[in-house]
């Protein structure tokens, strides 16, 4: 199993082009999580859009893809950071049936409030800096499409994506304009023109081809006339950001009193990660100590303000 995304441009065309195969780290995600086959197959489309849309980001952070539903499934979340390292995780509601051929609007926008949030999160803020967010409609039949509305309304650029997903494989095609500025009447018609190409040469492919061959047989299956120029491949891979500290954290926000009393109920406190399946217990003992360190360090300040 290979994750790969090729990027490649068109030599005498302004426009430029990715392709993205997901297996191993596809695979990762689904280890800990079953969900129904329409589900599972809108969480690995969004996956690959994820990895093509944060491999045109210039900045250093991770872009978050998260679809709030009303129907059956409450929440779609993936995050793809700077270096292609992706997660991704849904939660569905208890018992609301899901049909073998549900559809996104079965799925996330039955009763219109569905809605697409798109979080880029810069990884070195400086202080006082807030995570750049925008709503985006469910406008549209598939994610592919509600992700070019998207871009064309907010980055003013015409973006194409195809995506494909089964319990094997997630795979995905990007096309975009170059932006332009200037040039003559004749050279723009002609970028209009050579843009349209390239977007009728991606509409021949289908579901099933890109599910079955690898995305090298799809760039020569689709482009083999057009003389493109290909880049260094990239590799995604799957990444979880959890850890015991941040859980410790979690639970120190809880509060002492809500921690004591869940310890009184439960024994131990166990905290499972919906992305990687890790779980973090912590028993009286653990939590004390959480609460040990806050306290420890309230009083050195303290200390050393009533010294001054």
């Amino acid at each position: 199993m290979s994750d790969t995304l090729q990027k490649f441009m068109f030599e005498h065309a302004g426009v430029r082009g990715e392709l993205v195969e997901l297996q191993a780290s596809w695979q990762q995600i689904q280890e800990h999580q079953q969900y129904p086959a329409p589900v599972r197959n809108l969480l690995g489309e969004m996956m690959a859009a994820a990895a093509l849309l944060s491999a045109n980001l210039k900045f250093n952070g991770s872009m978050i893809l998260q679809v709030h539903g009303d129907g059956p499934v409450k929440l779609l979340v993936v995050e793809c950071d700077s270096q292609l390292r992706l997660r991704g995780t849904a939660k569905l509601r208890e018992d609301a049936p899901i049909a073998d051929d549900a559809s996104l609007h079965d799925l996330i926008h039955s009763h219109g409030n569905g809605r697409c949030v798109i979080t880029l999160d810069p990884a070195d803020k400086v202080p006082g800096q807030q995570a750049y967010q925008g709503i985006v409609p469910l406008d549209g039949d598939d994610i592919a499409t509600i992700l070019e509305n998207y871009m064309l309304r907010s980055e003013q650029l015409d973006t194409k994506l195809w995506l494909a997903a089964d319990h094997q494989n997630a795979r995905g095609m990007l096309l975009q304009k170059l932006p332009r500025h200037g040039g003559t009447q004749a050279q723009v018609e002609d970028e209009q023109q050579a843009w349209n190409h390239a977007v009728m040469l991606g509409d021949t492919l289908r579901r099933e081809e890109m599910l079955e061959h690898d995305i090298q047989t799809l760039m020569h299956r689709l482009f083999w006339e057009e003389t493109l120029r290909v880049f260094d491949p990239l590799h995604p891979s799957f990444h979880c950001t959890c850890s015991r500290e941040k859980v410790g954290n979690m639970l120190k926000m809880l509060g002492a009193q809500e921690v004591e009393s869940a310890l009184a109920d439960m024994g131990s406190i166990e905290v499972k990660c919906d992305f990687c399946g890790q779980k973090q217990q912590f028993d009286a003992v653990d939590c004390a100590q959480l609460f040990i360190t806050d306290a420890t360090t309230e009083t050195t300040v303290s200390d050393t303000t009533t010294r001054h």
